[in-house]
């Protein structure tokens, strides 16, 4: 295997119910609703879920989403705009993480 990550895994997911019908159903249910036009877009889930799926780095996710966006009418300034909003809210949380790494060093040292 040349790569953890396998791009023909993606059309593959719906293997994952094949041991639980039940529990796949209603994960597609609940998945279904989630991406419904509601009080946002279907663009502008689209872009949500490509800005997360960068922030939880799933390679399976990052080519779904960009393939949506793209295709819910996102261009790729917007759609790097979204990614560069996961990074600032990925980095700020490691930041701000750092403040427990201060505290516990205090403690330590005092």
């Amino acid at each position: 295997m040349s790569e953890y990550y396998d791009s023909k895994d993606l059309p593959r997911f719906a293997e994952m119910g094949k041991d639980a019908p039940e529990l796949w159903r209603k994960f597609n249910e609940y998945y279904a609703a989630v991406f419904e036009e509601g009080a946002l877009g279907e663009r502008e889930k689209a872009l949500i879920a490509l800005a997360v799926a960068h922030a939880v780095q799933c390679p399976y996710c990052i080519d779904a989403y960009t393939r949506a966006s793209l295709e819910k009418g996102s261009n790729l300034e917007q759609m790097t705009e979204a990614v560069h909003v996961a990074t600032a809210i990925r980095g700020g949380a490691s930041l701000i993480h750092g403040l427990q790494m201060r505290k516990t060093a205090e403690h330590i040292t005092m």
